[in-house]
Parts: structure tokens; C-alpha cells; sequence
């Protein structure tokens, strides 16, 4: 090596050693061979912790998340703006920007490198600010101005002037609990508890001790401890993902809402509740029942009143104003002036089909204004890696195009009658039978049944 090599070589050294961002290298076998001075004050580790080591001994990886290091080495692409959150060695949590580029030498990828910046201390005090915001929700906070949310929310409030039963239909993500609380808010039991349980979330073993309670003895290591019906007493129980509890115990779920009633599982004593139970499934009750989900006798005692809330697919038109709220929460949380999204951004959340519904829409957001440094629009490449590995598609064709421009008619109104004649089509084409038009058109029955009402659609 020349004089000249030395210097650019100790001089490449310098510059990765001293800048502000973490630069973390692996050859092929995913070991470290750089890993500068900024990216041990990242991760609180030593070079001698992590260097000449692979990366899959040395850190921790959330469920479902690998090394954007090792994926970049393995796949050969190039992972742009992802945020990854890991442990060290010693259990500390980092949460990471990366930019990860697979290196080649002759064709062949002999190395990975990565460009990280810290984002833990904004991801800690987001928390921290989530944790602090109010809970009580009213209807107020449900976000939305389309006909199918809009009769929803109407029906919801309907239901604030009774103590009946509520069941609440809808896919993961589109609010569920929220009309839930709103309704507990706005009604005469406002001031009593508030009680949620989501009955996928724990076992059957130990769910069943939690709704009825226990008594000393029952069991080894029981001890009496009242039930969420006893803590919800005077108030709202919500029992979240209903048609995940095991069908045994929805036969004892009946009893306690007939009798109103409760007894501790090992006593003897039948405790008088006064609760108002709210449920939620997250698919046609239908179909629920018919897969041995949903008993039917529980079904009808609990849907006194149903409420179906609409799928985001399904009210496009709310996809500006949900956006518009989401980006006003985030820019509060992360002090940021964010605007809004590109049009390219917004002609894909009109493409999109969002099986996470509201939810999935507001961590596009959040994820994207993570990857925002002074930007005031939220572009196609800040979007999480997952929604930018594939262009936004155009779903409209050029004849469409020019039908909406030259039409007289207002856009809903053209809308709403495109709407109308595929359904009839759809009927048509399925001789009217209504199960089998709705599973055409990738929608529920009741669904299907709502909108042939609203366009008068008779068969």
C-alpha cells in the first residue's frame, strides 16, 4: 500500500469513526467487521461486545422482526427508512431508522452495511403521551362523515337511553371499542366502571376465573377474588372478540346475563350484578355460528341491539379526514408541522384495501412521520417498508376517467349508481341469493343487505 492509500484508507477510518449517525457492517456470514463510535453510544455496548461476533448472538429481536442487517445480506435488496426496535445484550431496548445496502464484489454480495439513526427517546416519550391521554371516549372522537358511519353512530346513540345488551360487529380495527366506550360515556352509567376484557387474549382456563370470580380453595392457589361482572358493578362490561370464547363458557355466559346473576367458580353463592355487557365480534354472526364460534341462544340474548360498523374499504371517503386527524395527533406527539400526504400517497390509500381497517391506516402514519426529518408532506418513500415494495396501482380505467369528467352528476351520485348496478349485476349473476352475492363481492351478508336498502335495490 502507497502513502496515498495510507492516507485515503486512515482517513475513511476517521470519517466513519466521527459521524453522527450509527454505521454497523457485516461480512457474509453476518458477523461485525465495523461498527463505529455513534452506533456504540446507540446500542451502550463496547467494540470488543459486538465486533468479529454474529449479530444474531450479541442482540434481541421483537416478535416477527429480524435483523434489517441480515435481511439486506440474505436477500440482496437494499431496505430503505425502516424502524426497528431490538435489545443489546443486556435487555435495553432500541428503537432505530436504518438504512441497510447489501455490499458486492464481482456479482457476489460479500457484506452488509448499515446507517442507523436513534429514535429511542422520541419512541419512549410517545408512550409516555399515549399513556397520559384521556380515555373517555364520546362519539365525538369517531372520525368519519360517510352515510354508512354516520347511521351507525346514530343507532350507537339510540342505544345510550337503554341498559339492553349491545352487540357490535366489525373487522379488527374499525373502532369497535370505541363506539363501545362511547356508548358507556353518554349513558346514565357513565359514572360507574368502565370494564374491558378481550376474551381472545387469555386462555380458558384462566378467562373463566376472571368474568365469575373465585373462591379460597376452588383450585390450588385460588384465593377470592370477585370477577369482572362484580367489578363492573353499575357499570359497562365489555367482552372484546367475543366469538373467541370457548363455547362452554358462553353456555355460563348466558346464564350470568338470564339470571343476572353471578356465582364464583367454587362457591356457592349467587351474587346480584347490575352490569350492562357490551360484546364485539369480528365476523358475521352468521358465519360465527354456522364455524361453532357463537352459540345462537347467546347470539340473540346479546343482540338486543346490533350495531355493524363498516370497514374502511368500504368508506373510502373518509380515508382525508382520518389522515388529516391522525397527522394533527402525531405532529402534537412528535412536535413535527407535517401538512398532509402527496397525491401519490393518497391515490394509494384509495387503492389500498386495508385489511386493518382504521387502525392499519393510523400506523401508516405514525410510521411515516418517524421517517420524516423536515419534510412537511408525507411522500411515497416514507411509507414502512411493506406498502413501498410495490408501486400504488391505478384501478380506474381511461374510459372511467373520462365518464367522471364529462358527467354531469356529482362524483357520489356517480358513484352511488356505479355502486348500484354492479350489485345488480352481482344478484344477477348469483340468482339472487343473497349469502352468495355478498361472498361474490367480498363483503357480508348484512352488509350486502344495508346497502340494497340504502340504493333500493329489490329482488
Amino acid at each position: 500500500m502507497n502513502l496515498k492509500q495510507s492516507i485515503l484508507t486512515n482517513l475513511y477510518k476517521e470519517i466513519i469513526e466521527r459521524v453522527s449517525v450509527g454505521i454497523h457492517a457485516v461480512d457474509y456470514e453476518g458477523k461485525t467487521i465495523i461498527y463505529n463510535k455513534k452506533m456504540r453510544e446507540m446500542e451502550a455496548m463496547d467494540g470488543e461486545d459486538v465486533l468479529n461476533k454474529d449479530v444474531r448472538d450479541v442482540f434481541q429481536f421483537q416478535e416477527n422482526q429480524s435483523s434489517t442487517l441480515l435481511q439486506s445480506l440474505e436477500q440482496g435488496e437494499e431496505i430503505i427508512n425502516v424502524k426497528q426496535t431490538y435489545f443489546n445484550n443486556r435487555g435495553v431496548e432500541i428503537t432505530t431508522i436504518n438504512n441497510t445496502f447489501p455490499l458486492r464484489i464481482n456479482g457476489k454480495i460479500c457484506a452488509a452495511v448499515e446507517i442507523a439513526t436513534d429514535v429511542t427517546k422520541m419512541e419512549k416519550l410517545v408512550r409516555r403521551n399515549l399513556r397520559q391521554t384521556k380515555t373517555d371516549f364520546t362519539f365525538e372522537h369517531i372520525i368519519g362523515s360517510s352515510i354508512e358511519l354516520k347511521e351507525v353512530i346514530t343507532l350507537a346513540k339510540r342505544a345510550t337511553r337503554t341498559n339492553s345488551s349491545v352487540l357490535i360487529i366489525g373487522e379488527t380495527g374499525t373502532g369497535k371499542e370505541l363506539f363501545a366506550q362511547s356508548i358507556h360515556t353518554e349513558s346514565d352509567r357513565a359514572s360507574g366502571p368502565f370494564i374491558s376484557q378481550n376474551c381472545a387474549a387469555l386462555p380458558d382456563s384462566l378467562i373463566e376465573g376472571m368474568l365469575f370470580g373465585t373462591t379460597k380453595g376452588a383450585f390450588t392457589g385460588a384465593i377470592d377474588s370477585p370477577g369482572l361482572f362484580e367489578q363492573a358493578q353499575g357499570g359497562t362490561l365489555l367482552l372484546d372478540e367475543l366469538n373467541s370464547l370457548n363455547i362452554s363458557l358462553q353456555a355460563k355466559l348466558l346464564r350470568v346475563l338470564q339470571e343476572r346473576k353471578v356465582r364464583r367458580i367454587g362457591g356457592a353463592k349467587e351474587i346480584p350484578i347490575d352490569v350492562r355487557v357490551i360484546a364485539t365480534i369480528n365476523e358475521d354472526p352468521i358465519d360465527a355460528i354456522a364455524n361453532n364460534h357463537l352459540r345462537k341462544d347467546l347470539y340473540y340474548r346479546l343482540a338486543v341491539v346490533t350495531l355493524f360498523i363498516p370497514p374502511l374499504r368500504e368508506r373510502i371517503g373518509d380515508i382525508p379526514i382520518l389522515v388529516e386527524a391522525f397527522i394533527k395527533k402525531y405532529n402534537q406527539l412528535f412536535n413535527l408541522d407535517v401538512q398532509g400526504v402527496s397525491s401519490q400517497v393518497f391515490q394509494f390509500f384509495e387503492s389500498h384495501s386495508w385489511p386493518g381497517n382504521v387502525r392499519e391506516l393510523e400506523h401508516v402514519i405514525e410510521a411515516s412521520l418517524n421517517l420524516l426529518n423536515h419534510e412537511q408532506l408525507i411522500e411515497f418513500h416514507h411509507l414502512p417498508y411493506q406498502y413501498r415494495k410495490s408501486e400504488p396501482k391505478q384501478h380506474i380505467s381511461t374510459e372511467s376517467i373520462e365518464i367522471k369528467n364529462n358527467a354531469k352528476t356529482t362524483l357520489l351520485d356517480q358513484l352511488a349508481s356505479f355502486e348500484k348496478q354492479y350489485i345488480e349485476q352481482s344478484l344477477k349473476k348469483h340468482n339472487n341469493h343473497i349469502t352468495n352475492t355478498a361472498q361474490g363481492l367480498g363483503i357480508s351478508r348484512q352488509s350486502l343487505q344495508y346497502r340494497m336498502k340504502r340504493l333500493n335495490i329489490k329482488i
